[in-house]
């Protein structure tokens, strides 16, 4: 789906993390699995943004057209949760420690979520999911535990996509 999609849908769902490294794959995969699925109509635009949601969530912060809801899937390294349990989130409660960490598996920039819960009448949903393997050097594939993930993502978001 071409990214611009997010300025006209009622619903932007953004997978966010780095196929190369395990785990952290889990949004990319969750955008290919409802893309081959095709079930949420032309209104919910679906966006693997990789490692690079920071200037989509700028560009949405700045534009006068906006969805009704953000859903963002990410790993979270929240300690309360099993590897692969499903959980929604706030952005309150994004782990302080990624909030500082600067690598590459950094949880997506948790002040411009916080901008547009803040300043904007959008619906934000946070499900996370807590990795099992987040290699330091390239190695791609999820886990069966993070794998078993996607499927209940993919379910609630339906379930949030319905409201």
């Amino acid at each position: 789906m071409e990214w611009s999609q997010m300025f006209s849908s009622r619903v932007v769902v953004f997978g966010c993390g780095n196929t190369l490294f395990g785990d952290d794959g889990l949004g990319p995969k969750v955008i290919e699995v409802l893309q081959k699925e095709g079930s949420l109509g032309d209104d919910v635009a679906l966006i693997d943004a990789g490692t690079s949601i920071r200037p989509l969530l700028f560009d949405l912060i700045l534009s006068d057209r906006q969805p009704e809801q953000i859903i963002v899937v990410d790993i979270s390294t929240d300690q309360d949760i099993e590897p692969g349990e499903v959980k929604e989130i706030n952005v309150d409660q994004v782990d302080p420690k990624k909030i500082a960490d600067f690598s590459m598996h950094q949880f997506p920039t948790t002040n411009l979520l916080k901008e547009l819960q803040d300043t904007t009448s959008i619906k934000l949903h946070i499900l996370v999911s807590r990795p099992v393997n987040v290699p330091e050097l390239m190695e791609e594939g999820l886990s069966p535990e993070v794998s078993k993930a996607v499927d209940r993502i993919v379910s609630k978001i339906k379930e949030i996509c319905r409201t």
